[in-house]
């Protein structure tokens, strides 16, 4: 058995409870926000305005979920949400995968020049007017693939995975497949990818949590209803409640329409953001991973 022969002095223990004592305040400050949401979408809107809602729920209640399961446009927002999450993931990660494969070959023609006309687009845009007369001009406008395909590839998620490439799977191993007769796809398939794990889920979690949470290209390409994604169901839903307290012109139907508002606010929250924080453990081990290990070697 290995003992360390590193002694701690007093100022060594004395800065390892400064750190840790600001370790903890880091924490609790961004765990206790998403921990007050939860807790308010159980208490009382009333409490929770008057700031009485600060460790647990007040006027415990669950009519925000219960507004939420009877609205009939929430199914079909989070089918439409999981579509275009899952359609999405698979074309962006794809993508993703093979054209950084192609940037990491520096036999590749022309190379340098395709890298700068990726990077071009991470500080340039066509703008907004630009991008929504090409989806009209491309057909799809109103439809789920205006909200897939334009965003399916980020020039930051390509370099990440070019980077990963470079610096994890030696250039070796590509000339002793040729050597034997592998053909590029066949290296591609059964050697890059059984080997790039780590990257593929940290490429998943980005793409899955873009994809979950987008909201402003619906709200710009998308009009039929039964098409929204849940982002655009809940915040209707929000707005029709607010919008429904400001015409009531008794104080008291106010009060209590606000607060059913404020209710729906928070437990929207919770019903968006729900299945991505029960699926971020099961990619969190390849999560810092796949981070390191793509921000190694430019």
């Amino acid at each position: 058995m290995v003992t360390s022969t590193i002694r701690e002095t007093a100022l060594d223990r004395f800065f390892l409870t400064i750190l840790y004592i600001i370790l903890f305040l880091v924490l609790v400050s961004i765990l206790y926000p998403l921990y007050f949401v939860v807790i308010a979408s159980f208490s009382d809107p009333h409490a929770v305005n008057q700031g009485r809602v600060i460790f647990l729920p007040e006027g415990f209640t669950l009519e925000g979920y219960r507004f939420l399961i009877h609205d009939p446009l929430i199914p079909r927002g989070y089918l439409n949400t999981i579509i275009i999450t899952v359609a999405g993931t698979a074309i962006g990660v794809f993508f993703t995968l093979t054209a950084a494969f192609a940037l990491a070959n520096k036999r590749l023609f022309a190379r340098r020049f395709v890298t700068g006309f990726f990077a071009f687009t991470m500080f340039f845009n066509g703008g907004i007017i630009p991008t929504y007369i090409l989806i009209r001009n491309l057909g799809m406008l109103n439809t789920l693939w205006a909200l897939i395909l334009p965003g399916c590839v980020g020039a930051w998620n390509l370099f990440l995975v070019r980077t990963f490439y470079m610096s994890t799977i030696p250039e070796e191993l590509y000339e002793a497949a040729t050597v034997d007769g592998a053909s590029v796809t066949w290296y591609f398939y059964r050697v890059v990818l059984p080997l790039s794990s780590a990257i593929i889920s940290v490429m998943i979690l980005y793409h899955a949590v873009g994809y979950w949470n987008m909201f402003f290209a619906a709200l710009l390409y998308i009009r039929d209803a039964a098409l929204f994604p849940l982002q655009m169901v809940l915040r209707n839903i929000i707005l029709v409640n607010e919008a429904l307290a400001l015409s009531e012109l008794d104080a008291e139907t106010v009060a209590g329409k606000q607060r059913m508002a404020d209710l729906l606010r928070y437990s929207s929250m919770i019903a968006a953001s729900a299945p991505l924080l029960i699926a971020y453990p099961f990619l969190q081990k390849y999560f810092a991973q796949g981070i390191l290990a793509g921000s190694i070697k430019g």
